[in-house]
């Protein structure tokens, strides 16, 4: 269901429950149609299989989505020019190479806008002008982004000044965290769902005498990506994770796994936070 819909029932004080895809298996069975999809949802949430609560999307963290979503685009867009630039640079003329292509991209960008062409030369006009045009493109984007990220920061305070009081969370991590609770983060029962939003829960993978777990692969990859960032900070400037990953490493652990319990225990970590700093709100 989309947020319209939901957000319609839910304004007419009607109950709305989440409900996962169905499951693929029964689905190849029985094919597929909206009458087939919509009676096994409704038996899923009968059988009390489905009892998540959707986000409500009417509060501060909904702002934050918005301000996350474009900045996504923006930063895509930018390293998107920057390549385009380099491409072009390393089948440009000689001097134009030498001049261009360093490994600043701002001393890059500068580099470009001062170029001249020579009069008559149709190819090194033509590639010149697309290198002005990458280029003040690049240059929109950064104060693009800049106006996204000083909004963004603004908000994060204002909402979440404890979550960003952690160490190793910044004003676009705490938003993406923010969006993945909701607005209403009371709908997570208790830490362990949140682990699992985020996908960082591991799951049981044990077979016979064989005990182990795997990686989740589901959940918000965005907030994943953000419990990353976090760990992959404190690991390197936090004592107390440093003393941990050499703990683990003596251990035979990969940095890889130690990396997923690391942010399994900064989701256990950070989840009463948000819930504090949210529940201020309201």
């Amino acid at each position: 269901m989309g947020v319209l819909p939901c957000k319609f029932l839910q304004e007419k004080e009607t109950t709305v429950f989440e409900v996962n895809r169905p499951n693929r298996a029964v689905r190849r069975l029985r094919g597929k149609s909206d009458p087939t999809d919509a009676e096994n949802a409704a038996r899923s949430v009968l059988a009390n299989e489905s009892t998540a609560i959707p986000k409500s999307h009417d509060g501060i963290v909904e702002a934050m989505r918005f301000l996350v979503v474009a900045r996504k685009s923006s930063v895509k867009s930018k390293t998107q020019a920057m390549n385009q630039i380099r491409a072009l640079l390393v089948t440009a003329p000689e001097h134009v190479r030498q001049k261009c292509y360093v490994p600043s991209s701002y001393q890059c960008v500068l580099a470009c806008r001062e170029l001249e062409a020579s009069p008559g030369n149709l190819l090194e006009e033509t590639l010149i002008s697309m290198l002005h045009l990458l280029s003040k493109r690049w240059e929109m984007l950064s104060q693009e982004l800049k106006l996204i990220d000083k909004q963004l920061k603004a908000l994060t305070s204002s909402a979440a000044s404890t979550l960003l009081e952690q160490y190793g969370v910044g004003s676009y991590v705490a938003a993406t965290l923010l969006v993945a609770a909701g607005d209403n983060p009371e709908r997570l029962k208790k830490e362990a769902s949140f682990a699992a939003l985020c996908g960082v829960s591991p799951l049981d993978a044990s077979s016979g005498k064989k005990q182990r777990h795997r990686l989740n692969r589901g959940g918000a990859r965005d907030a994943n990506n953000a419990l990353w960032t976090v760990a992959l900070i404190r690991m390197r400037n936090d004592f107390r994770t440093r003393k941990y990953v050499e703990k683990r490493s003596s251990e035979g652990k990969s940095n890889k796994e130690i990396q997923r319990c690391l942010k399994r225990y900064i989701a256990r970590e950070l989840y009463p936070i948000i819930v504090s700093d949210l529940s201020k709100l309201t």
